[in-house]
């Protein structure tokens, strides 16, 4: 034993060197009560390492920044409760050993660099510099006396092979199983391009089937309106992934232009219209479209989203995601209640694969968790047609086709609308459709442009680059070495303007935007390959060619579309909320912003919506459409009709509150930068110099070389 305690401290005098500050360094895992000294970046933001986004990768995926390691330890101090804003719950520290010398000197900076770039996988260490096995010392003239282990808790380890940088980004993360260049090979491209774009289905259909029927459309106009959905998604998904950001994210139809898109659709000059109304009002939308999205593309190119990020923190994207999810309950659950049976099963299934079922695995991947939204449908699907086809949902002398209004008999009038709703085989789109059609420009007639629809776009269309930042940013810490610097997510921001642009003249009804949800599918399928994403959309502008493919679609019962909804929606509000982990969360100046900015959203526009209204009024529009007529009775009655327009309009939409209310909150109470939390990005001139993030973000056929003058949307 006095060998071995020999051989320790002559070997820790050694790596000492003389110098008594290497020598006293203790290992690697003391207690460390106080916070550790912040990476390069945090002392330029003021961000601090116990907030908890800067934690390691969790089980779902989403990756943190990893703090360096701690310093020595402080004198014996009494036992603490300390905070774990990660676990949510207190963590008792215990003291370190009464037999512990006094702290040495902290290292000096130099000694950060040896620290860089390590890999650790079990949370121990080598023992660190000028300190034995068992906590033996070297003095200033020899060996020292040799003290009792110390009883220290033992922290959560790194996984393998993450990397820390002089910034205290993460470089590369191996739960991940292709990163954002990788190639495999053709089969696994395909299998995961496939795979991707089948378990983010919902975000691309559903909007098509609730606003095509709500401006008049019939099932064909739905299956064409599909197909061009398809279409543009994955035109400009290529674009995106080879002159945008360059991440693996998908372009479609956002939820965020949903709500104006109802808004437009109900305005009071369309109510009256006779014919075609579904053109005319599409029409509209088209003209409002390209107007916005040529103000967001403009915004993006000429940089001014690299002024606007500057006021786009954490705390405001939260509950401004988050009302987006929440703002549609009026048209969820209402429309399942009508047929219970159908709706109620879609809702259990879709819960209990992602969530019950989450982790069985088959053949390697977590078939339930990653097909939870196609598996529900199709066995739902299912169930109703074998109930459609046993006469279940037939009636005697009762027809289908023979609106309740006009029907005599009470007993049919009772069930006419249930077999509307729970009979599969009312549409007839799979046989209206043919087998190949090319979607094409402006192929619904000339858009028609209106100041006041567009200025609503306008707006909204900020609300939809306030949600890419929050997916560029989750998403660049899950598949590439670095997130992209302040320029490149400007010239994101502007081509999704000019994809929406595009979606605006193919006439798909809303605009074309980053989906929210695709974050989450990158952490669940493991899949951060930019390969597998292109040829996705590849397969999926084949698909919208095929227009039985978009009749089938267009084919699924309401009810479904509504139960897999309350699904979505819930989702997009989750994740807009889990932004807050870039955050203090438990700060009181956060909670309060947070729950201001949340509950203004729903309060204020259920003022604006109400205003005006007599109860029990008879209106020729759905109940759950209600709240996108307040154009004609809202509180602005000035003499300047369209002004009344924009004004009720855009204060009766939650996102647009809750917005307001956070970006003014958080921009206006004082806090700190690890208060408020930040969105880190990389830095230009650093980014320009590191090979890594130039081959990451830099445009590819060297088309970068011809645009480095524009120095606000490159590296």
């Amino acid at each position: 034993m006095a060998s071995s305690t020999a051989t320790n401290n002559q070997a820790a005098a050694s790596g000492g060197g003389g110098d008594a500050s290497r020598r006293n360094r203790p290992g690697p895992w003391p207690p460390a009560p106080d916070p550790p000294p912040p990476p390069s970046w945090a002392r330029r933001t003021g961000f601090k390492g116990r907030v908890s986004g800067e934690t390691n990768a969790s089980d779902s995926g989403q990756i943190g920044l990893i703090p360096p390691p701690p310093p020595p330890p402080r004198p014996v101090r009494e036992p603490e409760v300390k905070p774990d804003l990660e676990m949510g719950r207190s963590q008792p520290v215990p003291p370190p050993s009464a037999s512990v010398a006094a702290p040495a000197p902290a290292p000096v900076n130099g000694e950060a660099g040896d620290q860089k770039k390590r890999r650790e996988s079990d949370g121990g260490g080598d023992g660190g510099v000028g300190v034995g096995k068992n906590g033996a010392s070297a003095g200033p003239n020899g060996p020292a006396r040799t003290d009792p282990p110390v009883s220290r808790p033992r922290p959560r380890p790194m996984r393998e092979e993450e990397i820390v940088d002089d910034d205290g980004f993460v470089g590369r993360v191996p739960h991940i199983k292709y990163e954002l260049r990788d190639t495999p090979g053709l089969v696994p491209i395909a299998f995961y391009g496939f795979q991707h774009y089948l378990s983010i289905l919902g975000s691309l259909i559903l909007i098509p089937l609730v606003i095509v029927p709500a401006m008049g459309g019939s099932y064909e106009d739905t299956s064409m309106v599909v197909s061009t959905v398809l279409f543009v998604s994955g035109i400009t998904t290529l674009l995106h992934t080879f002159f945008g950001s360059r991440l693996p994210l998908v372009q479609g139809p956002s939820f965020v232009y949903l709500a104006p898109a109802l808004a437009i659709i109900n305005s009071p000059e369309f109510q009256g219209l006779n014919g075609n109304n579904f053109k005319h009002i599409m029409k509209e939308l088209q003209g409002a479209i390209i107007i916005s999205s040529a103000f967001q593309a403009v915004m993006g190119y000429t940089g001014i989203m690299s002024l606007i990020l500057r006021f786009i923190n954490p705390v405001v994207v939260s509950p401004t995601i988050a009302a987006v999810g929440l703002s549609f309950f009026s048209y969820g659950f209402p429309r399942v209640g009508t047929c219970l049976e159908i709706g109620v099963v879609q809702i259990l299934l879709v819960v209990m694969f992602s969530l019950y079922l989450r982790k069985i695995s088959i053949f390697g991947h977590r078939i339930f968790l990653i097909y939870a939204v196609p598996l529900s449908l199709g066995i739902t699907w299912a169930c109703a047609f074998l109930l459609t086809e046993t006469n279940v949902y037939s009636y005697n002398g009762c027809d289908i086709n023979v609106p309740a209004s006009n029907t005599v008999s009470d007993y049919c009038r009772k069930h006419v609308e249930r077999m509307k709703h729970c009979r599969v085989d009312t549409s007839h789109a799979i046989k209206a459709s043919p087998w190949f059609r090319f979607p094409y420009p402006l192929q619904w007639g000339t858009p028609v442009f209106h100041w006041k629809m567009a200025l609503v776009m306008c707006v909204v269309s900020i609300i939809a680059s306030v949600d890419s930042v929050g997916s560029y940013h989750a998403s660049s810490l899950l598949v590439a070495s670095r997130p992209p610097s302040p320029g490149v997510l400007s010239r994101g921001i502007g081509l999704e303007g000019v994809s929406s642009v595009l979606a605006g003249l193919w006439g798909t009804g809303t605009g074309s935007t980053t989906l929210t949800e695709n974050v989450h599918t990158i952490a669940v399928t493991k899949m951060g390959s930019r390969r597998s994403v292109e040829f996705g959309a590849c397969i999926l502008i084949l698909l919208s060619l095929i227009g039985k493919v978009g009749g089938f679609i267009a084919s699924i019962p309401e009810v479904m579309v509504a139960a897999l909804l309350c699904f979505m929606w819930a989702m997009l509000a989750a994740l807009g909320l889990s932004n807050l982990r870039y955050s203090e969360a438990g700060s009181s100046r956060n909670i309060i912003i947070v729950g201001l900015a949340l509950f203004l959203s729903l309060s204020v526009p259920a003022y604006f919506q109400q205003y005006g209204i007599t109860p029990n009024a008879n209106s020729s529009v759905p109940s759950y459409f209600q709240p996108y007529i307040v154009a004609s009775h809202g509180p602005f009655r000035s003499q300047f009709g369209g002004v009344n327009y924009v004004m009720n309009t855009l204060l009766s939409f939650h996102m647009v509150i809750a917005f307001l209310v956070a970006v003014v909150l958080d921009n206006t109470v004082p806090g700190s930068q690890q208060e408020r939390g930040v969105y880190v990005w990389s830095e230009t001139e650093a980014a320009r110099r590191d090979p890594a993030v130039a081959k990451d973000y830099g445009l590819p056929f060297r088309v970068g070389r011809a645009f480095r003058w524009v120095k606000w949307v490159g590296l």
